[in-house]
């Protein structure tokens, strides 16, 4: 791939980690095409991705979404917003969403009213509109935080780390130390912990922009709302195209 080639394979990694619908289990068969066609993700890693995928084929989807509401949702140490794990609740984490929504907008993704641009399924469905090459710059940003969260899924015994791993072989460059090391330091709360996963959120969630309103915060399930457009019917984040 190059030149201004765009990859789907984001959009299908975006689809992944979003909060488990019946449109996703059914699109099963599409996503795995998808990730064999492009060839983005290398041939051992991409094993491990269809595994993932065949579970959210094959298993119940009530137990789907428990699942990844204790992990994603009610474990903050495994959170899919990116900018917590550098930033936690401050002030920068604010500014750096800020940021990251100008970039999205100048792209011409538009996200709707409750959506934070740092959530992980809302920026690989960014990094599928983008030209490849400036999509893996972008990816490889984060490659610290991915690299830390395929590390304590894989603790978790979860079939999730398969899409960090995933993510971190298209960038091609492993953690810098520096940079992993220091979120690999802090806590790792365990989502089977209920008591403990109710004080971690106590606090309200991070808003920013002059709409933003106390408490705001993405709605797990608007993320498989909208389809791909006609001829690849892949479920995505419910970020918009402009016209």
């Amino acid at each position: 791939m190059g030149g201004e080639m765009t990859a789907a394979t984001f959009k299908v990694l975006s689809a992944l980690l979003s909060y488990p619908t019946e449109a996703l289990t059914a699109e099963a068969p599409t996503l795995r095409r998808i990730v064999i066609d492009e060839g983005l993700v290398p041939a051992p890693v991409r094993d491990g991705l269809m595994g993932l995928i065949d579970q959210l084929a094959e298993r119940d989807l009530y137990d789907l979404r428990e699942r990844y509401v204790l992990l994603f949702d009610r474990t903050r140490s495994v959170s899919l917003h990116l900018f917590e794990h550098v930033h936690g609740e401050g002030r920068d984490r604010g500014q750096a969403m800020i940021d990251l929504l100008g970039v999205y907008e100048r792209g011409g993704l538009y996200l709707e009213a409750k959506e934070l641009p740092d959530h992980l399924p809302v920026f690989l469905e960014f990094l599928s509109t983008r030209p490849i090459g400036e999509a893996k710059a972008l990816l490889a940003e984060t490659v610290h935080i991915l690299a830390a969260l395929e590390t304590r899924l894989r603790k978790r015994d979860s079939a999730y780390a398969t899409v960090f791993a995933a993510l971190q072989a298209i960038v091609g460059a492993p953690a810098r130390p520096e940079d992993l090391d220091p979120l690999l330091a802090a806590e790792d709360d365990r989502h089977d912990d209920l008591e403990a996963m109710d004080a971690a959120w106590e606090a309200e969630a991070v808003t920013f922009g002059p709409q933003a309103a106390p408490g705001d915060c993405p709605n797990a399930a608007a993320m498989l709302r909208r389809i791909n457009a006609p001829g690849e019917p892949v479920p995505s984040a419910s970020g918009r195209r402009a016209d």
